[in-house]
């Protein structure tokens, strides 16, 4: 019997209680492997138990020190923390030993951006976006990052690709509609895309704001 599966299996149908006595179960029946403390650890740290998800993190690193999950699970404890340099070197580590898909190098770059290291953060999120091409979360940060890098031209094409398969995404908008504003002639352009932005979302003021400022250059 595999209680880490059914442990999973209860976690995912939110049966916390069955979750936890599966994972216990788990641990006591191989202490000396990983999986168990870490499966525990993400258990606990979706029911917000953050002190003990983060013990049982650090155990299965203590059993196992490549075991790309738990640097994971721990590096998304101390984001939400708001320890981001601390959490950019566990993402590291994860993505060392292994840890699969986009979302480590997209983390890892969230964490320098929090930290203002931009140049830092680029080529993981560039990684996060080659990984994952058809994320727009991910294509719309890696645009506003090169936005942010003054990386105009390259920017544009991410954005522009948001739109072009969520036409009502209105960040994409908004953050196209600066890029215009700050580094072309095309105000009309600006004005479009940020008109577009408060338009689908009304609460954006933002979008507004910037609108009525670069309004006032075609006076």
């Amino acid at each position: 019997m595999d209680y880490n599966e059914i442990g999973i299996k209860a976690f995912q149908e939110k049966r916390y209680e069955d979750a936890a006595k599966a994972f216990t179960e788990a641990i006591e029946n191989n202490p000396e492997e990983a999986i168990g403390y870490v499966n525990f650890g993400n258990l606990l740290a979706a029911m917000n138990d953050i002190e003990r998800a983060e013990r049982f993190f650090q155990k299965a690193i203590t059993v196992d020190g490549k075991t790309a999950t738990a640097y994971y699970g721990l590096a998304n404890l101390y984001y939400n923390q708001e320890r981001y340099i601390e959490a950019a070197k566990l993402y590291q580590k994860s993505v060392d030993y292994g840890i699969q898909g986009a979302d480590a190098y997209y983390m890892l770059a969230k964490s320098f951006e929090r930290e203002e290291k931009f140049k830092l953060a680029l080529p993981y999120m560039q990684r996060a976006a080659e990984l994952a091409p058809d994320d727009l979360q991910i294509r719309l940060s890696f645009g506003i990052l090169l936005c942010t890098l003054e990386m105009f031209d390259e920017a544009k094409k991410e954005l522009e690709y948001v739109i072009e398969k969520d036409e009502n995404n209105a960040d994409a908008h908004y953050n196209l509609g600066v890029l215009y504003a700050v580094s072309t002639e095309d105000i009309e352009s600006a004005l479009h895309h940020l008109k577009q932005a408060y338009t689908i979302a009304p609460e954006f003021d933002q979008a507004k704001y910037i609108y009525d400022m670069v309004s006032q250059r075609l006076n």
